[in-house]
């Protein structure tokens, strides 16, 4: 999943590097950086979620930054989707944070937000 949007963020003219020892993926398009979480499906998706939730919250920087954002990809079946949308849309704009699904064919679709 890591490869799949990594790509998808290439071929939209984002710099993306894998690997980057604080997240998964670290991409920087016009100046701006986004930090991305991917979670692949597992027996518990809340839990993951929140989880990778709360590993992207620890990377925010201290002050605001609008050149700084953060998304979180999950695996497009039904279990982790449900669990990523769980998340309050004004907590998620608050941080700054979208929510993507990646299909078993690579495919990514944008759940809220928008990097």
């Amino acid at each position: 999943m890591v490869e799949a949007f990594a790509g998808w963020l290439s071929s939209q003219g984002w710099t993306v590097r894998t690997e980057a020892d604080v997240v998964d993926i670290v991409a920087e398009k016009d100046g701006h950086r986004l930090y991305v979480e991917v979670k692949a499906a597992t027996e518990a998706p809340g839990l993951d979620v929140d989880t990778a939730i709360g590993q992207l919250v620890r990377r925010m920087p201290s002050e605001a930054d609008q050149s700084v954002s953060f998304a979180l990809v999950v695996r497009d079946e039904p279990g982790s989707v449900e669990a990523a949308v769980r998340a309050p849309q004004r907590v998620l704009d608050l941080l700054g944070m979208a929510l993507y699904a990646v299909d078993e064919d690579g495919g990514v679709r944008q759940l809220v937000g928008r990097a």
